[in-house]
């Protein structure tokens, strides 16, 4: 009795939660007709922003020197930058290790060289300087001087593309305004390097969170000598190179991709920020910043409270990510950083990268990313329209970046860089072990900077600005990619706004399933566990919405069942003579086990509330065999007993129901430890341990 007034009492509370605070459990949901605009569903974007205006929100943490953050340029004792002329370099020594950048310039910069049938080593830098003050007047000369200080390439790199482009591609007027005006400012700028960068630039290594501000004017210059092939020891594609790990940098991978209309476009959108950037020199800063969290740190997911319905959602099937102003804008990430930019990839990664090229200085230093880091950048500026995507990608003209400066000088401007996993079959992506990655990952983006936060904290701004992450190229399930990112974003406290790419019946989708976890309150937890259970079905054929629905329906239906019994038994109490009432003591003193109270120190029944309970198959055999040994054990049961045991296991079986979110024909449960492999010995386990149970335990429940 006292059972069942205990799990009504917590039905009933959650409900009258619901009544008092409703806002907190449907203020979010929004039906799939209702919406915001023609082409968005769910909250406007104001909560997101966390306020009226993109830029109302908290800035990022400023700019401030330390052990773990280099900063290549002089701040002034008050923070404040110049905000007409670029801040100056900051004054360091040049090192030559394996810690940091190898620089063309650096004076240990050799390179071997014939004269006169001798070979003997010489510095490369001079050999640079000599090819690039030259003048350059086609691409044949353009390539001849690039293959001038990487002689051993000469035979190899055949320049297609960047032929292409001059020779065919452009108009004639362009291309002679690029030999005339342009790429001789641009050989101006790499030649500049010595008196611009005069600090090492440390290299963002795995498993250490490390940071590196460089001015935009510093960019160029890097980008530059990237353009003309400088970086020494970046050429080969050997895997025991020194910077196998680490993205390639120098242009020659991009001129000798091959020459399709899209590559054409991406060397237009090149060619057309260094018309900008030598034309009028950016004044800007920009941060890079790798977060890495040891997987010992990450969420516990199965024991996540965080509700859904906490989640402020907008959803639009029109927008892009880089036109949500004041949002944290997700790359869909290479783990090798720019992913196909400098080769034949045209996808978002690679899209964004060429509009905003100072992103690409970010593949100088930062080496691949495990599955526990991503990297944050602040700051870039946005120098290109374009218009398509993958093969139908074209540069669009000039675009005017109005973005604000924060308190550091940088673009209001933040671009999450996480990559997912490649999947070649649907099966691979719903296993317990790449779920558990990919939201960690996830979570490990959408809370940069939030590290001390309770999570009893409202909604921590600005939110972020996704869309389907992991799908496309890298074959991820856009159902399940924006589950994770929602239970990422509810977890984390970061407000999301989801971009579908024209897409209105993925909009329609998540923002209907969005409404079905606020509908029943479904917290992170409960639908992790949801998504292992889907796991073991055959999710070629099965239908993940329909599974959820299905059974948050059958989680409500036994909710309302038990309730309703507990209605009737209690009526029925209270409409028995006097003396007619259960007496606990008088059944306990027939079985003359009064004894039992002395040492009661059993487990609480309730505590599966908190512990994973995730549906297994277990062999015919053993659950056979288990069988038989239960019937054996009932045999030596008194017969005076057997009817208090078989109520005993009934109440086992209830309280199983109650604690899982499962179909009530899946009756099989596995312990609460998400990362055992061997599921059929915890379920045997499981069983030995109700079986051994003291009856002390039951009759405190009652």
């Amino acid at each position: 009795m006292l059972l069942q007034w205990y799990m009504v009492g917590k039905l009933y509370h959650r409900s009258h939660i619901k009544y008092l605070y409703p806002s907190r459990y449907f203020g979010n949901a929004m039906s799939a007709s209702g919406s915001t605009g023609n082409t968005s569903r769910g909250v406007p974007l104001c909560e997101i922003y966390g306020s009226q205006s993109p830029w109302g929100s908290p800035e990022f943490p400023l700019v401030v020197p330390s052990y773990n953050h280099a900063v290549l340029y002089h701040v002034p004792g008050n923070g404040a930058l110049p905000q007409d002329r670029p801040p100056k370099p900051q004054i360091g020594q040049d090192k030559w290790d394996h810690d940091f950048v190898r620089m063309p310039c650096s004076v240990h910069s050799l390179y071997p060289v014939n004269d006169n049938g001798e070979s003997h080593l010489k510095k490369r830098w001079e050999i640079i300087e000599s090819s690039l003050s030259k003048p350059i007047k086609n691409s044949q000369e353009l390539a001849d001087t690039i293959l001038s200080y990487n002689t051993k390439f000469r035979n190899i790199w055949k320049f297609r593309a960047l032929c292409k482009l001059f020779d065919e591609y452009l108009e004639e007027e362009e291309v002679k305004y690029f030999f005339d005006v342009t790429l001789p400012e641009i050989a101006k700028l790499a030649l500049a390097l010595p008196k611009l960068i005069q600090t090492p630039i440390p290299l963002l290594k795995q498993h250490k969170n490390r940071s590196i501000s460089l001015s935009q004017q510093q960019i160029s210059s890097l980008l530059a000598n990237a353009f003309f092939c400088t970086f020494p020891r970046r050429n080969t594609t050997k895997k025991s190179s020194e910077y196998a790990s680490y993205p390639h940098i120098n242009f020659n991978m991009l001129y000798e991709s091959s020459p399709s209309d899209s590559t054409m476009e991406k060397l237009k959108c090149v060619c057309y920020y260094f018309k900008k950037v030598t034309t009028k020199v950016p004044v800007g800063v920009l941060t890079f910043s790798r977060r890495s969290v040891p997987q010992r740190d990450c969420p516990r997911w199965v024991q996540s409270d965080a509700h859904i319905s906490d989640l402020p959602l907008h959803i639009d099937s029109v927008g892009t990510i880089e036109d949500a102003d004041g949002l944290i804008q997700i790359d869909f990430a290479n783990k090798y950083l720019g992913g196909g930019v400098l080769g034949h990839g045209c996808v978002q990664e690679e899209i964004r990268f060429v509009i905003c090229p100072e992103l690409m200085i970010s593949m100088l230093f930062t080496e691949v990313l495990s599955p526990s880091e991503v990297l944050f950048m602040i700051g870039c500026e946005r120098y290109s329209k374009y218009t398509g995507y993958a093969n139908t990608f074209q540069w669009a003209g000039d675009f005017k970046d109005t973005t604000p400066h924060d308190s550091s000088g940088r673009k209001r401007c933040a671009v999450l860089a996480m990559d997912a996993l490649p999947y070649s079959n649907v099966v691979h992506e719903f296993k317990r072990v790449t779920i558990a990655r990919e939201l960690n990952k996830a979570w490990i983006g959408f809370s940069y900077g939030l590290e001390g936060n309770s999570h009893s904290q409202s909604c921590l701004y600005p939110g972020v600005a996704t869309g389907n992450w992991g799908c496309g190229a890298f074959g991820g399930s856009e159902a399940l990619k924006s589950i994770v990112q929602i239970m990422a974003g509810a977890h984390s406290r970061r407000p999301i706004a989801y971009y579908t790419f024209g897409d209105s019946r993925l909009r329609d989708f998540i923002i209907n399933i969005y409404n079905m976890l606020v509908t029943h309150d479904v917290t992170v937890g409960q639908l992790y566990k949801l998504l292992l259970n889907f796991c073991l079905t055959d999710v070629r054929k099965n239908n993940l919405q329909t599974y959820i629905r299905q059974a948050l329906q059958n989680e409500a239906n036994i909710s309302k069942n038990n309730s309703e019994n507990a209605t009737n038994e209690d009526c029925a109490v209270d409409n028995k003579p006097e003396g007619m009432a259960i007496n606990t003591s008088s059944v306990i003193s027939q079985l003359n086990l009064e004894e039992c109270f002395k040492d009661d120190m059993s487990p609480d029944l309730f505590s599966q509330d908190e512990t994973e309970l995730l549906e297994v198959k277990v062999d015919k055999d053993k659950n056979t065999e288990s069988k038989e040994t239960e019937k054996t054990e009932r045999k030596s049961v008194p017969n005076q007993t057997s009817r208090l045991f078989d109520e005993m296991q009934k109440l086992d079986c209830e309280i199983g129901q109650l604690h899982s979110l499962s179909s009530p024909s899946q009756k099989r449960l596995t312990p609460n430890n998400e990362n055992s492999d061997n599921s059929v010995t915890s379920t045997s386990s499981e069983q030995k341990k109700v079986k051994n149970r003291k009856i002390t335990d039951y009759f405190s429940r009652m």
